[in-house]
């Protein structure tokens, strides 16, 4: 039996469409050692059976209802053999070459724990997508923005944001599109926090990577192209309710508990400016979604209660990205003040 290196993870629910399109490209890639692992959250589409027809060299693993992104991919990853995790969304389609330089700067960094290619739109492919563009930050707020990426605003790649070393870049999330992570780290914190359910569940596990000491890059070598809304449209309220939610449980997990009152009175505020604006917009399922995405925050952090620490890796940038992007009119990650972001420290 070949040595397996690599463990290739793709969670789908009723995607079949998708899988058809993008699959193939998985299949396809150019790397000595990999598997690929199709987690089917009981969908009723035929997609585990396809896949089992067209692929049977691929592993189908069907769980018995929707167990959602974080659940579904903490199962899969039980049947994995390889050393190093991918967790890639079942509507990115790759280049055979992608995953050669993420796992040669792994190999090469014993402090790097875990990474991301450069994601592109899949439509658009000279730019960024939203999801994860070319590696993620949190402001002092916990708001998250990415190079190429802050809010709406998504930049064409022309590199700009290229790393200088070894064509990678230090971030302090990589997303879940496509998040490569050493299995001995994964293992460590117990993969994906599942009562997140889906949304943010990569960002928190990323800082408690960083926390740990290791660094997150993006190896910007590798591009991959993501169509995006796969599971959740844009701009759909249950999409708000969950990134609100979520974002607001990791906070609370990852920080310091003076750190995370003084964050917290921050957020009401920042937070109740965009309830109102959503109701001012004609945008009430987006104002309901936040509200009660804090009503669920607040029902649910007792889970979390012995998280907050004061080994927690800093929130990476000082200044404010609501203010930086609303009132100052810095549209690019570029256009931040780079004084504003921490140094990450690395074990």
């Amino acid at each position: 039996m070949r040595e397996i290196r690599v463990s290739i993870i793709i969670v789908s629910w009723n995607a079949l469409e998708i899988v058809k399109r993008c699959l193939p490209s998985v299949t396809r890639t150019d790397f000595d050692g990999f598997e690929i692992i199709f987690a089917d959250n009981a969908s009723t589409d035929g997609s585990a059976s396809w896949v089992e027809s067209e692929f049977p060299e691929i592993r189908v693993v069907r769980n018995p209802e929707n167990w959602g992104f974080a659940r579904g991919n903490n199962e899969a990853a039980r049947h994995a053999r390889g050393e190093i995790i991918v967790l890639l969304n079942n509507d990115v389609e790759v280049p055979p070459g992608w995953l050669t330089p993420i796992v040669a700067h792994l190999d090469e960094n014993s402090n790097v724990g875990a990474a991301q290619p450069k994601l592109h739109q899949f439509d658009k492919r000279e730019h960024f997508e939203y999801s994860g563009a070319a590696g993620g930050f949190l402001d002092r707020h916990g708001y998250p923005f990415a190079r190429g990426r802050i809010f709406d605003t998504l930049e064409a790649d022309s590199g700009q944001y290229d790393g200088t070393y070894q064509g990678t870049s230090e971030i302090f999330w990589a997303s879940g599109t496509c998040l490569v992570i050493r299995r001995s780290l994964w293992e460590r914190f117990f993969g994906l926090e599942e009562s997140f359910f889906m949304h943010m569940e990569e960002i928190d596990l990323c800082w408690r990577v960083r926390s740990a000491g290791y660094q997150i890059v993006c190896v910007t070598d590798s591009v991959v192209y993501h169509m995006g809304g796969a599971s959740l449209a844009q701009g759909s309220p249950q999409k708000t309710y969950l990134n609100f939610r979520n974002n607001l449980l990791m906070l609370y997990r990852n920080l310091p508990a003076n750190k995370w009152r003084r964050v917290f009175a921050a957020r009401l505020v920042l937070d109740g400016t965009a309830i109102l604006r959503a109701f001012l917009t004609l945008k009430p399922g987006d104002g309901w979604a936040i509200l009660r995405a804090y009503v669920a925050a607040h029902r649910m952090k007792s889970q979390f209660a012995n998280a907050p620490h004061e080994g927690s890796a800093p929130l990476p940038y000082t200044g404010s990205i609501v203010l930086d992007y609303f009132l100052r009119g810095r549209k690019h990650f570029s256009e931040l003040p780079q004084d504003k972001f921490h140094r990450q420290d690395s074990r």
